[in-house]
């Protein structure tokens, strides 16, 4: 069950390319994302998190995908979801 709509979902070519060479279907990130598994998080940005889930700031996650870091991240207004790599951000 989603915690929040992802709005437009997209992605840079960089973070296809990564999700492409280690055979992750990137919806499946988002869906980990907007169901509440935010990945690799420090225990402040978790809480952060479930703050924006309820008061509607930016919320982020942070995957390893094969030997690439990535971040899924949904704005604020709930208008878009990007997947990036890390060193992208």
């Amino acid at each position: 069950m989603p915690l929040f709509p992802p709005g437009q979902i997209v992605s840079t070519v960089a973070a296809r390319a990564a999700c492409e060479r280690f055979n992750t279907e990137p919806m499946e990130l988002v869906r980990r994302h907007i169901g509440g598994d935010w990945g690799v998080l420090s225990e402040s940005d978790v809480r952060a998190n479930q703050d924006a889930v309820t008061y509607g700031d930016r919320i982020l996650s942070k995957y390893l995908v094969g030997t690439v870091w990535m971040y899924v991240i949904t704005e604020a207004d709930r208008s878009s979801t990007c997947i990036l790599l890390t060193h992208e951000y």
